[in-house]
């Protein structure tokens, strides 16, 4: 059974309301749209938000973790945004979608580093 919960505090979100979310850069330039979330199980915190971005009809589309302290939140146009442009993403870690894909800690710093934000892995 499906269970619904409505949300009305200002600060919290579902995760079913996230995954979908578009991503504008600062010029309003459309990124891509979050496709998961990654949550560490322990601590219960948000650490990545995974894009995707690039392609054209699903094909050749990737999957970029972004560090979850690199997404602001557009109250006015519901929104996401990263203080990043499509060449920025272009050249940042990603994954093919259509892949397997093990995510190991030596990738997460890769990640954390790319993106100059604090490294989880440590």
């Amino acid at each position: 059974m499906s269970e619904t919960i409505s949300i009305s505090s200002a600060t919290l979100i579902s995760s079913k309301t996230i995954v979908g979310s578009d991503v504008f850069s600062p010029t309003d330039e459309k990124l891509g749209t979050i496709e998961d979330i990654l949550v560490d199980k322990v601590s219960g915190r948000t650490i990545y938000a995974v894009l995707s971005f690039g392609g054209f009809l699903g094909m050749g589309e990737r999957h970029h973790p972004l560090p979850w302290s690199t997404l602001a939140y557009d109250v006015v146009k519901n929104v996401y945004r990263v203080n990043l442009d499509k060449k920025h993403l272009e050249d940042a870690p990603s994954y093919d979608r259509n892949k397997e894909f093990s995510w190991t800690p030596e990738y997460g710093r890769t990640v954390d580093s790319y993106y100059k934000s604090p490294n989880y892995w440590n």
